[in-house]
């Protein structure tokens, strides 16, 4: 076998080729062998057994990101493949594996998959009064007599006379034998109203929470002392679903075109979420058994899919959700490591395209207590908005699409190391800030909102979003022009050359394509907002604060994202990153019951607007295509 060989069909005309029943594949590093049918994308069976490999799309081949390496076989080199490598990493046997069929046993080598992306893990918060539900009570009771018979609960109820509670009938079962052995000096253990545990001598000292931010792209999980209200650990990783696709609707189309996806993706959920809660407890040293109630916050699809609950109706009109609210769940429902008997909070959602992640990101930001008109925008594949004050508050959801994510863009990657996150253009000056401080590897979508801005205030971008041509580019930056060149038919500006200067392929470019990937998203987020300044008879002017929520809005420019429409045109100061709020809002239902019912109760607070069926939506959204004046 050669490596990386590009082989021609072996079937002529007139010749049948009969295929094995079964192929074997190994993976590389690591050297696990698989069989599987004849005809399974590499995509496929690496999934399969629990191989991450990259993708964005879902394996549909759009994103280019599923890269490998043919290290002993032959791979057919496909159009795409032709599309997505040069000619010399095709000879050294790169593929992308959604479209590398199984016809012969092949050895692949599978890149590292990044799974630490660069994620806000805190957030604008709040102060709160400590109450959480969790609650320990230490106990010394009197042994039972012949002159005292009271059953064994009756005697641990009574030195628990302030409290209603409800009894696990788990606890019955060992509550005898541990009281004894612990010559009645025990500790009862309550979630909310219901005593869970009855623990041996004084553990009122541990007493742990976790909260969760169940996100599309990461998932963020921070250890809390519940006694304290202070945090312990927080650990973040790439969701583990993320090779069915980086949006929700790719992963709701995955679980329709094929309905066993959904157990697949609901145990992938599962998981991650008891990966993160293993290692926030490791990093402090705490035993997972102390932990007695989890909060999660997510969006209503990757809540329904951890629960294992059919999203489709998410992802076709009329978007319903199978309920706003959930029933009382057990942390071990959620694969989360735990006390046993721990319970899980789950926030509840507003519609299906705004849910628990915004409602946990409401709590935090206060907006509902707020006199002033503030406007929260959760930028990602879909961008979440609110709009309001104390007195009412208007949500709705836009359709971003993924560049954000660094998906469908040219040389996008997501915000890892390498990853150019920051871009300064100024007269005959490009200045980069890559994360991890190392050689540029690709484009975040922070980097690619500066770029895109920097291009348009240079002049080198007019306000349709075109690129300007050579002699204006010479006449209006003659040092930056020369990034200016063609890439085939397609015009680029390159940001950072890796080779001989002049090679735009072999270096890290912003295409044409590029800019109209994030004028779309970028219009369908300032048409999401306009709506909702048009449905309560506001202008731009009369915002006092936006709030740039999520990861992403935490190291997005202000001053980029109001140049280019992204948010209104206020004074920049007034434009605020406000971090991972639906991770703070989370912390803040574990630690106090009245943020919690506050949480609810924002259900009825919020009204929801609907941008899909509005009358006269495409035509604002072309409107928001151009840039500012």
């Amino acid at each position: 076998m050669t490596q990386g060989a590009v082989t021609q069909d072996a079937a002529t005309a007139g010749q049948e080729v009969s295929q094995p029943a079964r192929v074997e594949l190994q993976f590389q590093p690591g050297g696990l062998r698989v069989r599987v049918p004849p005809g399974v994308t590499l995509f496929d069976a690496a999934s399969w057994n629990g191989i991450a490999i990259d993708s964005t799309c879902g394996g549909h081949g759009t994103c280019k990101k599923c890269k490998i390496r043919v290290l002993d076989g032959s791979m057919p080199v496909s159009p795409p493949d032709a599309r997505a490598f040069s000619p010399e990493e095709l000879r050294a046997g790169w593929r992308l594996a959604c479209r590398a069929l199984a016809d012969a046993d092949v050895q692949v080598e599978v890149p590292p998959l990044v799974t630490r992306p660069k994620a806000a893990t805190v957030g604008v918060g709040r102060q709160v009064i400590l109450r959480p539900a969790a609650q320990k009570r230490y106990l010394e009771l009197a042994e039972p007599s012949l002159a005292d018979q009271q059953t064994d609960i009756e005697r641990v109820l009574a030195a628990l006379d302030d409290l209603d509670l409800r009894v696990d009938l788990a606890v019955l079962r060992y509550l005898g034998r541990r009281l004894r052995a612990a010559d009645f000096k025990v500790t009862a253990v309550i979630v909310d109203d219901v005593l869970v545990d009855v623990q041996a001598g004084d553990t009122t000292g541990r007493l742990l929470g976790i909260a969760f931010d169940l996100g599309t792209t990461t998932v963020v999980a921070t250890l809390l002392d519940l006694a304290t209200g202070t945090p312990l650990a927080v650990a973040s990783m790439l969701n583990k679903q993320q090779p069915f696709g980086a949006d929700v609707i790719t992963r709701i189309s995955a679980t329709m075109l094929d309905p066993r996806t959904l157990d697949t993706l609901s145990a992938l959920a599962r998981q991650t979420l008891g990966e993160l809660a293993a290692q926030v407890c490791a990093q402090a040293g705490a035993d997972p058994a102390d932990v007695t109630e989890i909060a999660v916050a997510g969006n209503a699809t990757m809540t329904h899919i951890a629960l294992g609950i059919d999203p489709e109706p998410l992802g076709v009109a009329p978007f319903i959700m199978a309920a706003r609210q959930l029933p009382e769940l057990l942390a071990d429902e959620l694969d989360v490591p735990a006390h046993p008997r721990a319970r899980a909070f789950v926030f509840p959602a507003f519609g299906a395209y705004v849910g628990g992640d915004i409602t946990a990101g409401l709590l935090a930001s206060g907006m509902n207590r707020d006199a002033r008109i503030r406007l929260f925008i959760d930028i990602g594949t879909n961008c979440e908005i609110v709009l309001g004050n104390r007195d009412w508050l208007l949500a709705t959801a836009a359709p971003a699409g993924p560049a954000f994510e660094g998906a469908a863009i040219r040389c996008g990657m997501r915000a890892a190391d390498g990853a150019i996150e920051g871009i300064a253009i100024g007269p005959g000056d490009l200045k980069l800030t890559v994360i991890g401080d190392c050689e540029p590897a690709g484009l975040c979508g922070s980097g690619l909102v500066d770029a895109v801005a920097g291009l348009a205030g240079a002049g080198l971008l007019d306000r349709s979003g075109r690129l300007v041509p050579d002699e204006v580019a010479a006449g209006l930056q003659p040092a930056l022009a020369r990034r200016l060149t063609m890439l085939g038919q397609e015009r680029v500006f390159v940001l950072h050359w890796l080779g001989e200067p002049g090679d735009a392929a072999a270096s890290i470019y912003l295409s044409q394509r590029d800019i109209r990937e994030l004028q779309f998203a970028k219009a369908a987020i300032a048409t999401g907002w306009r709506v909702l300044l048009d449905e309560a008879e506001l202008a731009e002017s009369d915002i006092q604060q936006v709030l740039l929520a999520g990861s992403f809005g935490t190291y997005l420019s202000p001053a980029s994202a109001i140049a280019l429409g992204l948010v209104p045109k206020l004074p920049v100061l007034r434009v605020v990153s406000a971090g991972n709020v639906a991770g703070e809002g989370a912390k803040m239902a574990l630690l106090s019951v009245r943020e919690r019912a506050a949480a609810l109760a924002l259900l009825g607070e919020v009204k929801y607007v609907e941008l899909s069926d509005r009358d006269g939506f495409n035509d604002a959204f072309v409107d928001q295509l151009q840039f500012p004046a």
